[in-house]
């Protein structure tokens, strides 16, 4: 190789260094005037890796997926024939649901008093379901936990919250479909009254399961970003749920609508994990937590655990 060549490569290789050590430095003085400048960005970041966003939100999905399931068939098995139209026209307003995925709600709920059906499912299984359930308050307890930074021991753990919990979403799920369609007046009504609705529920969830260890007020945030996000979600549910489960139902049977399911629960956990998590983070930025009188984060209480 000739000498002028072998002298461009080495000059070509030394200029390309010296260019990636200073676009490297570019961005870490960028990092370091972006956590000076905006220090609730890098909080909210450092939050999120905490509280594992995804790995808790697809726990929370998968509960929420299979205590559900036999929930509905207890429900479907002894529940009231009032009761199971209400909540079958709840999950029909809340999902949209139409043509296949619509007749298979109806032969979930219909003739649901049949004898056999009692048998099979029992009252054995139905008290273990409903035991089991309790799995779900669990994993978002723990949710909230995380984002709270509470500590394993910071929260009086109490079997009736994980009970309550479960009894009153079983309830709440009854009453989505008129709360959606704004009781019978309109989506213009429907929309605000679900973010109400929601907002509530969540601002009572983190208050419930974190034992009071946090007050109300700084759980307001996490509540409202919680429930901005469900909304929204519930809006775009009506125009891709009833396509996606005609299509997987036709495509794959049963099986395909578990899946369409379980990924649009992950979703929805997914941005509830996220509101709790960033509206944790709010409240406890200085400017809010002497309004909402948020308690410290973790970096500023070192004589805390990490939970």
């Amino acid at each position: 190789m000739p000498v002028g060549r072998r002298v461009r490569g080495v000059l070509r290789s030394s200029w390309w260094r010296t260019r990636s050590r200073q676009a490297v430095a570019a961005v870490r003085r960028l990092q370091l005037d972006l956590e000076i400048r905006f220090p609730v960005i890098t909080q909210m970041a450092e939050r999120m890796v905490s509280v594992n966003i995804f790995d808790s939100a697809t726990r929370v999905a998968a509960q929420v997926f299979l205590t559900a399931v036999p929930l509905l068939f207890v429900i479907a098995s002894f529940a009231p024939q009032g009761l199971q139209d209400q909540l079958a026209a709840s999950l029909r307003a809340v999902f949209g649901l139409t043509g296949a995925a619509n007749d298979q709600l109806k032969g979930l709920f219909g003739g649901s008093h049949d004898e056999d059906v009692q048998n099979t499912v029992g009252v054995v299984g139905s008290l273990m379901v409903l035991l089991s359930a309790t799995a779900v308050s669990r994993a978002v307890q723990r949710l909230c936990k995380r984002a709270w930074e509470v500590p394993r021991r910071g929260a009086r753990i109490a079997v009736w919250r994980w009970g309550a919990w479960i009894a009153v979403w079983m309830c709440l799920l009854v009453v989505q479909g008129p709360v959606r369609d704004g009781f019978g007046v309109g989506l213009w009504l429907g929309v605000p009254l679900t973010l109400v609705f929601q907002t509530a529920v969540w601002w009572w969830t983190q208050h419930l399961l974190l034992g009071g260890t946090v007050g109300w007020l700084p759980l307001l945030p996490g509540a409202l970003l919680s429930a901005g996000a469900i909304t929204a979600l519930s809006l775009t549910a009506r125009f891709y749920m009833p396509v996606a489960l005609n299509r997987a139902l036709a495509e794959y049977g049963a099986a395909g609508s578990v899946f369409v399911l379980l990924s649009w629960l992950i979703v929805l956990c997914v941005a509830v994990a996220i509101g709790i998590s960033v509206g944790a983070v709010l409240a406890q930025d200085p400017w809010l937590a002497r309004r909402l009188n948020s308690p410290a984060p973790n970096w500023r209480r070192p004589d805390r655990a990490k939970p």
